[in-house]
């Protein structure tokens, strides 16, 4: 399964510019953890980064400092980790594992962002995975007891 397949699309975007404490509102607004961070790059939005609601406590809060004087650009992490549409999903866990990060931008061909994958996306297919094997066990033990009557 392709990463494509399964991430949200519907992705909230600020720019780095916008500050800290709008990126919160937008985060509240959307019931979301996270906003990515992209610039326009004609008619696509490009992915620079991702800022979190941790990234917010952690950077901000509990340092003290000013949400509306910090832009999402200052606190972003230096190195953003994304995929391909087309890439499998188990390679892309993968590398969210070893780059620890819960949520990875998910690019198109020409670099354009084309949605997110979260872990939480990941565990749903999964969950939905394992609903369906317990459902094979079942059904091949109700055939197993048909078939010797």
């Amino acid at each position: 399964m392709q990463v494509g397949e399964i991430c949200t699309r519907e992705v909230v975007c600020a720019g780095a510019d916008t500050t800290v404490a709008a990126a919160a509102k937008l985060m509240r607004q959307y019931h979301i953890g996270d906003v990515i961070v992209t610039r326009q790059d004609g008619g696509k939005r490009v992915p620079l980064g991702i800022v979190t609601d941790r990234d917010i406590v952690l950077s901000v809060v509990a340092t003290e400092l000013s949400p509306g004087s910090l832009t999402v650009g200052d606190i972003m992490g230096p190195e953003l980790v994304t995929a391909a549409e087309t890439e499998d999903v188990f390679d892309a866990v993968q590398r969210m594992r070893n780059k620890g990060v819960r949520r990875m931008p998910i690019v198109e061909e020409d670099g354009g962002l084309a949605g997110i994958l979260s872990i939480d996306d990941v565990i749903e297919i999964l969950a939905e995975e394992m609903t369906q094997l317990a459902r094979l066990i079942s059904r091949e033990q109700l055939h197993e007891q048909q078939a010797r009557k």
